[in-house]
């Protein structure tokens, strides 16, 4: 069985992860982020057995993209992020493609509530026609900025888009995700300065960090 799954070599089916657990075990969140788990757990998280491209082995799986490509699910995810985003923000966006349904959808459902974001993408490498550089979208410079994924683990693909918004003359203010699996990227946003707030974690999933 071929799987759609980037990075993966999935060694047997796989199961929602809803169908698996108690959610009543899991812990307690505010009415936004316990819809939006809701939403991971029927939709992006599934269960297997998973060899990573670290070549380490891990019992879930987590697209996270599963949600906030889907209507319901960006609204959702708007809705955290609404929530906990400094009302100084000028633009939002990170590192392709990770970042982009997130950063995009979030600036699009925010105009519909009165709070206008400017989005952008991180291209992975400079475009040398056209456009150049790496930044694609209505990034300028001089603004405020939160820095987009939407599962982080270590967090190369936050901090390079980061130093990428930096070189533009633009200044990353906030970072959140969607998921952290990870862990280790609140002491790097604290070394960096940088607010770090994910919406949800691996713990609120009912795993532990880096498994």
């Amino acid at each position: 069985m071929r799987s759609n799954v980037p990075n993966l070599f999935l060694t047997r089916s796989t199961l929602p992860t809803h169908e698996n657990l108690n959610v009543a075990d899991l812990p307690q969140l505010d009415a936004a982020r316990h819809k939006l788990r809701e939403h991971i757990l029927q939709h992006s998280l599934k269960t297997g057995s998973f060899t990573l491209k670290s070549g380490r082995t891990s019992n879930w799986f987590l697209d996270s993209k599963q949600t906030a490509c889907r209507s319901d699910g960006i609204l959702l995810v708007t809705d955290v992020a609404l929530a906990m985003l400094p009302p100084d923000i000028d633009a939002i966006g990170g590192l392709t493609m990770g970042a982009d349904p997130v950063a995009f959808g979030i600036a699009a459902v925010a105009a519909t509530r009165g709070r206008t974001l400017r989005s952008f993408s991180v291209r992975k490498e400079s475009k040398d026609h056209g456009v150049t550089g790496r930044i694609a979208g209505a990034l300028q410079s001089g603004d405020r900025v939160a820095i987009v994924e939407d599962t982080v683990t270590r967090g190369t693909s936050l901090f390079e888009a980061v130093e990428v918004v930096k070189a533009f003359g633009a200044t990353p203010v906030f970072i959140t995700v969607i998921v952290d699996r990870g862990g280790t990227c609140a002491a790097m946003a604290s070394a960096a300065n940088i607010v770090y707030q994910p919406m949800l974690t691996a713990l609120d999933l009912g795993y532990a960090f880096g498994s």
